[in-house]
């Protein structure tokens, strides 16, 4: 039997993220039925009454946990694009970049999607969350398209923005479920090609170089 974590006295918002990420551990090892609200207070190391007062039931966990996953993956795309680059198509190339590589591109990143995919088939809020967040990451690829001079207006980057998330969505999968297939790299490569050849604007060359933590992470994730 797994012994409990040690207990540590944390803020609310520490806590709610620790509570989420513990849901999340457990969803990605055994699915939704192994995330009980006994298995996620001992990944946390808390009682089960404490995991109540910070949500009024599993399900509210588990739609805060979802929302945060799917953030999280945009935030961490935004989170590389350097505050002085002022490049448009170099700002879109970091952000390609990063969602192509650890920790957004990992197996577990993929199993987690896929049992929330399956689970907003019959249940109507998470598939809310799932369209806010669809919506968000569309809506930011379609805002980085449009601070590049040569895009043209809000409808077609709205149609570009569509295209490059089909693109980014399909590299995804397939780098992270397949990645003894690739070089290091190689799908990060294609996806800047592919997509430079969409928008008319040579990403490839704006490749930004990977981060010590998304080799460490790839490293991990093997």
């Amino acid at each position: 039997m797994e012994s409990r974590k040690k207990f540590q006295r944390k803020g609310e918002v520490a806590r709610r993220e620790q509570l989420v990420e513990a849901a999340l551990e457990a969803i990605a090892e055994g699915g939704f039925p192994s995330a009980t609200v006994r298995e996620i207070a001992l990944r946390a190391g808390v009682t089960q009454g404490l995991i109540r007062h910070y949500f009024s039931s599993k399900e509210e966990l588990t739609r805060e946990a979802y929302r945060s996953f799917m953030t999280a993956m945009i935030s961490q795309g935004l989170d590389a694009i350097p505050a002085e680059e002022s490049d448009a198509a170099a700002r879109l190339a970091c952000f390609i970049a990063a969602t192509l590589r650890p920790p957004v591109m990992t197996d577990r990143q993929v199993t987690l999607w896929t049992a929330f995919i399956h689970r907003t088939r019959s249940h109507p809020d998470l598939a809310e969350i799932h369209n806010e967040t669809y919506l968000a990451f569309r809506g930011t690829v379609q805002a980085l398209l449009q601070q590049m001079p040569d895009v043209g207006g809000p409808e077609n980057a709205r149609m570009l923005a569509i295209a490059l998330n089909g693109l980014i969505d399909g590299l995804w999968l397939e780098g992270a479920t397949e990645e003894n297939h690739f070089d290091p790299e190689e799908i990060v490569e294609i996806a800047l090609m592919a997509a430079g050849r969409i928008v008319r604007a040579d990403l490839l060359r704006h490749k930004p170089p990977p981060t010590d933590a998304s080799r460490s992470d790839r490293k991990d994730s093997a």
